[in-house]
C-alpha cells in the first residue's frame, strides 16, 4: 500500500501518511453478506445467527437497515456487513438483484424452471434500460448497453422474453 502513495506524494511525507492511515483504520475481523427484505429485517434467523456470532449489536443493525431501506419496501436489497476488532460494524446496501427487478418488471411470480421451453413473460427494451440503470453501480461494466445485455441474458435464462 506505501508503495503506492510513495509515486505520488514526495518521499519524506509518505511513510507518515501510510503509518497515521494504519493507526487510524479498524480492523475488518469479518465481512458477512446477506439479502432481506427492505424494512424487514429483524433478529430472527438468518440475521440474528450471522451477526450473533461475530458478536455484533443485532438490534442495533437491524433498526439501522430498516431506516435504511424502508423506502424501498417489497424488494429483496442485499447487504455486505464489516465487522471490526471492536464488534462495531458497517454496512453497504446493495441494489435489488437482476432477477427481483425482472420478476417485479415483467409482473410474474418467479422465473421459468425450464427457460429454453417455457416463456412466462415480456419485458419492454425501456423496461430492459431501466432495470440496467438501477443494476449499473452493481455491475462490472460502465456502459447503459453492456448492462442491458448482462440484464437481457439473466431475463433470457428466467424465461423472461424481451420485446422491441
Amino acid at each position: 500500500m506505501g508503495h503506492h502513495l510513495a509515486a505520488l506524494v514526495p518521499r519524506a511525507r509518505s511513510s507518515a501518511i501510510v503509518q497515521s492511515r494504519s493507526s487510524m483504520a479498524k480492523k475488518v475481523v469479518s465481512v458477512i453478506k446477506l439479502a432481506l427484505q427492505a424494512g424487514k429485517a429483524n433478529p430472527a434467523p438468518p440475521v440474528g445467527p450471522a451477526l450473533g456470532q461475530h458478536g455484533v449489536n443485532i438490534m442495533a443493525f437491524c433498526k439501522e437497515y430498516n431506516a435504511r431501506t424502508q423506502d424501498k419496501a417489497g424488494l429483496v436489497i442485499p447487504v455486505e456487513i464489516s465487522v471490526f476488532e471492536d464488534r462495531s460494524f458497517t454496512f453497504i446496501t446493495k441494489t435489488p438483484p437482476a432477477s427481483v427487478l425482472i420478476t417485479k418488471a415483467a409482473g410474474i411470480e418467479k422465473g421459468s424452471g425450464e427457460s429454453a421451453h417455457g416463456k412466462v413473460g415480456s419485458l419492454s427494451r425501456s423496461q430492459l434500460e431501466e432495470i440496467a440503470k438501477t443494476k449499473l453501480p452493481d455491475l462490472n461494466c460502465t456502459s447503459i448497453e453492456s448492462a442491458m445485455r448482462i440484464i437481457e441474458g439473466t431475463a433470457r435464462n428466467m424465461g423472461v422474453s424481451i420485446s422491441d
